[in-house]
């Protein structure tokens, strides 16, 4: 009997251009929203579970969610450290 193994056994399962954890983050949302718009005719937290669904695409295991939190980890809230030397050869 033949095994198919994935190449990184660590990786995180994706179904289509989502993690699992996007997915059932995505469809409970989606649900919540969806009752929330016919219930009170308000359209925003459809509107931001549609944007989480955007920025949580992976593509070669780097989402753009986590693009952004590493922008924001490197120019805001981490304190670079620079050290200054005179150039010797």
């Amino acid at each position: 009997m033949n095994h198919i193994y994935p190449e990184n056994l660590r990786a995180q399962a994706q179904l289509w251009l989502w993690t699992l954890r996007d997915i059932v983050i995505i469809g409970v949302g989606l649900i919540v929203a969806v009752l929330i718009l016919t219930r009170f005719s308000f359209s925003l937290p459809l509107v931001m579970i549609c944007a989480y669904s955007f920025l949580a695409i992976q593509l070669d295991d780097v989402s753009i969610k986590l693009y952004i939190l590493w922008a924001w980890r490197y120019f805001i809230s981490k304190q670079q450290y620079f050290e200054w030397r005179w150039a010797t050869k």
